[in-house]
């Protein structure tokens, strides 16, 4: 046997209002329906004991006769069969047994003595108290009747019954002319609270669509207009102070976006300045060390070997102080250049460079046969995967494999580059490409200083900037990460810079 199918619960307000609504409206209409139904029953049934009451014994009396009318001159008016009602039953019992039993038909003033009554029928009868009230008792052969018994002067049991037939008749009409006007006034009340609902909770759609709206806008993509405030009806209704805290929540979180907008602009501002300020201070310290170890006369080891530190350091902070300037001129939105680029030809040099930096790494390359071009900026390309390749060459041991893959597609081309190594660290991979993320336990131990952490947050960078992005697929033994690069290239200006 199958379970019984719950029905859909409806999902929205609306629909809910409108549901509880109908529910309490066919409640009501049941509720009133049954009491009319009741109640007439009530009196029409109170009716016919009455019209019953007023019939008497005159009916079942007549029966010791035949059941035929009385002659005129006999003046004997309380057996006269000819005021009887349609429908009129009489019965003689005497010591349970029915003797004489009759039946008045429609137009025949003389009783029909050919009843037929079961066995079942004439033991209900017997069974009916003669107190002189009316009781229900149903014939097999003539459905149900409202009867009264009372004893008669010969130690006998008379019974006069009236159909109830035209007491259920109009009953069931009733019931049916309720059951097609409820029905009409639940539909016709279901459509219009439907339409009643939705005008009334018109102010809540409007909000409803302003948060969407909000929740389709790039907020952390900086300054964000946010959309006209949702529409204030009476503010005395839920409806109203719902809009209102609404419109108050928007208004606070404009002036956080603002804020932190405006924070950002000078923390860029900032970062470029001092970037763009670094680099003259850094390149003299740079030059004057260079010039100083080539001085022709002796120098002392010591300070030979300070000089080459100071040259080696600065190197490494004019590195870093360009890396910063590039990550604030592309938050700033700095358009990249926008030509041709032969990915295949870059991914060869940057590869070569990679084997004489690293000639203990083993270096593969997986290249389609025909030339990938890509429009962009070549030299932020190749610092892209210069900085993949130097990625994996410092945080892995010597004799690890590292492959490089370029797969050209549809609408872009997808650069890949795998390592055999440890693998990331798994709590620094959801933050390995922001800047200054570094794992406390490098892949490779034996290596030497690291970076300020900025490589991958360039390569994101840089592949944002044209319209692309980077992933990262590490697991111990296997690491790779994919650059996606469109064909076409990111929007935006030509730029030398």
């Amino acid at each position: 046997m199958r379970p019984l199918r719950r029905l859909p619960r409806p999902r929205t307000l609306r629909a809910r209002l409108t549901v509880g609504l109908v529910v309490l409206l066919a409640v009501s209409c049941a509720a009133v329906g049954l009491a009319a139904v009741v109640g007439l029953n009530g009196f029409l049934t109170q009716r016919l004991d009455e019209q019953l009451v007023q019939v008497g014994t005159r009916f079942p009396e007549s029966l010791e006769r035949g059941g035929r009318p009385p002659d005129d001159h006999d003046g004997d008016e309380h057996g006269d069969t000819r005021r009887m009602a349609t429908g009129t039953f009489g019965a003689r019992l005497l010591n349970g047994t029915v003797t004489n039993k009759g039946l008045i038909r429609s137009g025949d003033p003389a009783a029909d003595l050919s009843v037929d009554l079961t066995a079942r029928d004439a033991g209900r009868l017997a069974r009916v108290p003669a107190d002189g009230r009316p009781h229900t008792v149903e014939l097999s052969a003539l459905d149900d009747y409202r009867v009264i018994a009372s004893p008669g002067r010969d130690g006998d049991v008379l019974l006069v019954g009236l159909p109830l037939e035209p007491v259920q008749a109009t009953v069931h009409r009733l019931e049916l002319v309720a059951a097609v006007v409820f029905g009409l006034a639940l539909v016709v009340t279901g459509v219009a609270g439907a339409f009643w609902v939705r005008w009334s909770l018109r102010p809540l759609s409007r909000v409803a669509a302003t948060a969407t709206r909000v929740s389709e806008l790039p907020l952390a993509s900086g300054e964000v207009a946010l959309p006209a405030r949702a529409p204030e009806p009476d503010p005395r209704s839920e409806v109203g102070r719902v809009s209102g805290a609404f419109n108050r929540m928007l208004g606070h979180v404009e002036d956080a976006l603002t804020k932190r907008h405006a924070s950002e602009e000078r923390l860029r501002r900032f970062a470029a300045d001092a970037s763009h300020e670094l680099r003259t201070p850094v390149a003299s310290v740079r030059g004057h060390a260079e010039l100083a170890l080539l001085h022709p006369g002796p120098v002392p080891p010591r300070v030979t070997r300070a000089l080459e530190r100071i040259a080696a350091e600065s190197a490494r902070m004019g590195d870093m102080v360009d890396d910063l300037l590039l990550l604030a001129r592309l938050d700033a939105g700095r358009p990249l250049e926008r030509r041709p680029v032969d990915l295949t030809r870059l991914v060869l040099d940057a590869v070569t460079d990679a084997r004489a930096a690293g000639p203990g790494h083993r270096w593969a390359l997986d290249l389609p046969e025909e030339p990938v071009t890509v429009v962009g900026d070549a030299h932020r390309l190749h610092q892209v995967l210069a900085n993949l390749l130097a990625n994996a060459r410092v945080h892995t041991p010597v004799g690890t494999k590292v492959t490089v893959t370029l797969e050209p597609g549809a609408g872009s081309a997808v650069l890949t580059v795998h390592d055999d190594g440890p693998g990331v660290p798994e709590d620094i991979r959801p933050t390995v490409f922001e800047r200054f993320t570094r794992a406390e336990h490098r892949r490779r131990s034996d290596a030497p200083g690291g970076g300020a952490g900025l490589g991958l947050s360039i390569v994101a960078a840089v592949a944002e900037a044209h319209g692309g992005g980077v992933t990262l697929d590490s697991a111990p033994g296997s690491t790779g990460f994919a650059v996606r690069i469109p064909v076409r290239g990111a929007r935006g200006a030509l730029s030398t810079e």
